[in-house]
């Protein structure tokens, strides 16, 4: 075990300094967000979550106890944005709302049986991975995009996606622009060291059309530059974009463009199969319940159900997961509803069109496997 996490180590090493950075789905306010900041519904500590000053990573070396960690020390710890609303955005009381603090919440209720047991702590493009690698947080549900080489190379692992998404194109309205296609010889604000950064590369050489990027690391300095109007479209993940628009003072429209593809969703660390599993089939819960027509207000009236599969969904009792009890389900679907009720709740006031996610039964590729 120890040679493993020795090789783990050096393998982790040399592709933090690639990737830590490397997406576009970090969008709204990575780097302006404060590296330290925790707190149980927002009060914060000032826990120390794996800095980018330094460049070791101390792995865990126990990964496969966290289930127990958790419920010995009575809360999960969660790493989110914090700035990114509709996903997760903290108040000015310290409140956290949004998608993945829904899932956050949905852990902590089929574990503790608490949906407020998280202690949640705002990461950075910087620190969200190290953070989890180090055990400073149980889980990081944050935009987050699953790729080979991260699922491959940083000791972690990516459960379901709970939202799928993609780099597009936010242009002032007046622009003219209709489409990126339309953009030949234009200044693109975009934040460097991501993969937004290369799949806007991409997309315009593919089109066969010319642009100059202003990038800069830090994606407030990004936002800056477009709403000083210092250059023609800005690009990121089309939730940040979302989540950009629903603040901005001003007109502006997001391109139908779609230039990449960002699945984003829980990461636990590898090592620990039965949290991952958990975490895995807490949001297969949340499709399920919703393909059963269960959501938070009638999830009890399910419980003594005629129906097998559902009496098998709500009341565990054969599936050999790592969850505490067999009702996790219903611990899960009280807590937070079904998916689409999650959606509706942080995603739908962006007006961000569900898409493809959605259940496969309504033209979406949402599917959760069966309890049995």
């Amino acid at each position: 075990m120890r040679k493993h996490w020795t090789l783990r180590l050096l393998a982790v090493l040399f592709s933090i300094a690639l990737l830590a950075t490397a997406c576009g789905d970090d969008d709204s306010s990575d780097d302006a967000t404060p590296d330290d900041t925790t707190g149980t519904g927002g009060d914060s500590d000032d826990d120390d979550t794996g800095g980018d000053d330094d460049d070791t990573v101390d792995l865990v070396q126990d990964a496969g106890d966290t289930i127990q960690t958790i419920i010995d020390r009575g809360v999960l710890k969660c790493g989110v944005n914090g700035q990114l609303l509709g996903f997760s955005n903290v108040d000015a009381d310290g409140n956290y709302t949004g998608l993945d603090v829904d899932y956050c919440r949905a852990v902590a209720a089929a574990l503790l049986d608490d949906p407020d047991a998280v202690e949640y702590t705002d990461l950075t493009a910087e620190t969200r991975f190290t953070a989890l690698q180090s055990g400073d947080i149980d889980v990081l549900i944050r935009n987050g995009t699953w790729t080979s080489s991260r699922d491959g190379a940083l000791g972690l692992q990516w459960a379901a996606t709970t939202f799928y998404d993609g780099a597009g194109m936010l242009v002032n309205s007046d622009s003219g622009f209709g489409s990126v296609a339309d953009m030949d010889g234009t200044i693109i604000c975009v934040q460097t060291g991501t993969t937004t950064e290369i799949n806007l590369e991409i997309y315009f050489d593919n089109l066969g059309i010319s642009y100059e990027p202003l990038n800069v690391a830090d994606e407030a300095a990004v936002t800056s530059n477009f709403s000083s109007g210092a250059c023609d479209g800005y690009v990121t993940d089309k939730s940040g974009l979302a989540s950009f628009k629903a603040t901005y003072d001003g007109d502006v429209t997001i391109l139908d463009d779609t230039m990449s593809k960002e699945p984003l969703g829980p990461a636990t660390r590898e090592g620990d199969d039965d949290f991952f599993d958990v975490v895995q089939w807490t949001v297969f819960a949340t499709f399920n319940a919703e393909e059963f027509g269960i959501d938070s207000t009638n999830v009890q009236d399910f419980v003594d159900s005629d129906n097998g599969a559902i009496a098998k969904f709500l009341n565990d009792e054969e599936s050999g997961l790592a969850f505490p009890t067999t009702d996790w389900a219903v611990r899960i679907i009280e807590a937070v509803g079904n998916y689409q009720e999650i959606y509706d709740r942080n995603i739908g006031p962006l007006g961000i069109p569900e898409g493809v996610n959605q259940l496969y039964t309504t033209g979406g590729i949402l599917y959760g496997p069966p309890v049995n």
